[in-house]
């Protein structure tokens, strides 16, 4: 029984590890994915717009990682826009133990709808619980959206398949950028 364990966990922490390779090396140009993303989502739904238009804020992770047999997980690098500049650089982790299997990579965008939860997230007193749930990008979806506990999060799969899609549990860390730091200008153009 324990080799058996054995092997799942090592089979689940390489397929995870097979898919942080691939988000890392997606890193290099974090701010075009994080573009193109954007572009993404509005083109899914145009709805969506509103939401990057009227938040306080938004972290959006271009390329996620996620993988699991058993126990899984997942990682993806991301960026924060807040006034319509970029605010600094977030990670998101998330590990998982359950029914799940295969791997899959997908973008995220957590928006938030007010200073108070944008705040909480920077300063890292923000984690995924088991209430928020992601929306699936798609004509119209946004339109009966709501926030939840300060967020609302939409995701659209890029590559992969896997019996497996909750958010919960879902850790960040935020990482001031000079524009992001008290007392700087702000001069990355959002990318709406």
């Amino acid at each position: 029984m324990k080799t058996r364990i054995r092997k799942t966990t090592l089979a689940a922490l390489l397929v995870t590890a097979a898919f942080s390779t691939f988000t890392a090396l997606a890193a290099d140009d974090l701010e075009s994915e994080s573009k193109q993303a954007v572009a993404s989502f509005q083109q899914k739904d145009s709805g969506l717009k509103t939401f990057f238009d009227q938040a306080a804020g938004y972290a959006i992770f271009p390329s996620v990682g996620k993988g699991g047999l058993i126990v899984g997980g997942a990682h993806g690098n991301g960026l924060v826009y807040e006034k319509g500049g970029i605010t600094g650089k977030a990670s998101m982790s998330q590990a998982s133990v359950g029914a799940q299997i295969g791997g899959q990579s997908f973008s995220e965008v957590i928006f938030f709808e007010n200073t108070a939860a944008l705040e909480d997230f920077k300063l890292g007193k923000f984690e995924m619980s088991a209430e928020v749930s992601a929306v699936a990008a798609a004509e119209g979806a946004s339109q009966k959206a709501k926030y939840t506990q300060g967020v609302a999060v939409f995701t659209m799969p890029k590559k992969g398949l896997m019996a497996q899609a909750s958010i919960g549990g879902q850790k960040f860390k935020f990482e001031p950028t000079a524009a992001g730091k008290p007392g700087a200008s702000q001069g990355t153009e959002n990318p709406k």
